[in-house]
């Protein structure tokens, strides 16, 4: 039986997991100060705080339970995951190069997975107080308020949201003259969480992305209604050997048939 025609209530309990991790994780980062922050670095120059590690270990401690397999960015890979239906795919903190130089567009993000699907998520910006909760036959809520993708149904006049080292790198030069309006923003699990709660129309990324940036993000958004598939136009398909996507794409139903080609476009030229 596919995870939509389920017992809405299934993922209840679920929620009520994740939603008292993220506020668990928030009191952690009242401890720090963002902007005030040192950061070590990993070995493909990622930055990693104090923060990121804590959270990590909170995370670990309040969501995994027996039978479930945990994969995290900050955790050393088990690949005995492989073998569990049941997955948490987390990020303590997406956004680290935000939260170091104090741009307030930094979050947690938690997804729970079943058979390779992302069917529940919640994602929490500690510095704005927002927070994400959704899962599939249950919806999406953005601070207590029931929400949906949007309804834009053209490109012209919609808000995209683009990342911010993307665009520092030059790869949305292309898009300067196109009909939608581009903002720039940190965090891929914020941007998804925003066009969940139809507070921007789309997002895309033309460069691969670790399943535990975008999980969270893609199930908030399947349960608001909207849709989200890499740049090979499949599916996310979570718990792989190798946790790397090809990009994504996601945005308001109405939008995938125009918003597709000119990401093609963008990917071929």
């Amino acid at each position: 039986m596919p995870a939509d025609s389920a017992d809405p209530h299934k993922y209840s309990e679920i929620l009520q997991r994740i939603q008292s991790a993220l506020e668990a994780s928030r009191k952690i980062f009242e401890r720090f100060t963002p902007g005030k922050i040192a950061a070590e670095y990993k070995a493909a120059m990622d930055p990693v705080t104090e923060a990121d590690l804590a959270v990590n270990n909170l995370l670990h401690k309040e969501l995994l339970r027996k039978g479930e397999g945990w994969l995290s960015e900050e955790s050393v890979d088990d690949l005995s995951r492989l073998q569990q239906q049941r997955m948490w795919i987390v990020d303590p903190l997406d956004g680290t190069r935000e939260f170091v130089a104090g741009i307030p567009e930094y979050c947690i993000s938690i997804a729970y997975a079943e058979n390779g699907r992302a069917v529940a998520g919640g994602i929490c910006n500690p510095a704005t107080g927002e927070v994400f909760l959704g899962a599939i036959g249950l919806g999406t809520i953005y601070n207590g308020k029931p929400v949906k993708a949007s309804e834009q149904s053209v490109l012209r006049g919609a808000t995209i949201l683009a990342s911010r080292s993307e665009t520092k790198r030059g790869e949305w030069k292309r898009f300067d003259s196109a009909e939608f309006n581009v903002r720039q923003m940190g965090s891929v699990a914020y941007k998804l969480a925003l066009v969940a709660a139809g507070l921007a129309d789309a997002t895309f990324s033309l460069v691969p992305k670790h399943e535990w940036d975008v999980a969270a993000g893609a199930a908030l958004i399947e349960s608001a209604g909207g849709f989200f598939c890499t740049l090979d136009d499949t599916p996310l398909h979570c718990n792989r050997e190798k946790p790397l996507i090809r990009g994504l794409v996601a945005g308001a139903p109405g939008l995938r048939k125009e918003l597709m080609p000119v990401v093609r476009s963008a990917i071929n030229s």
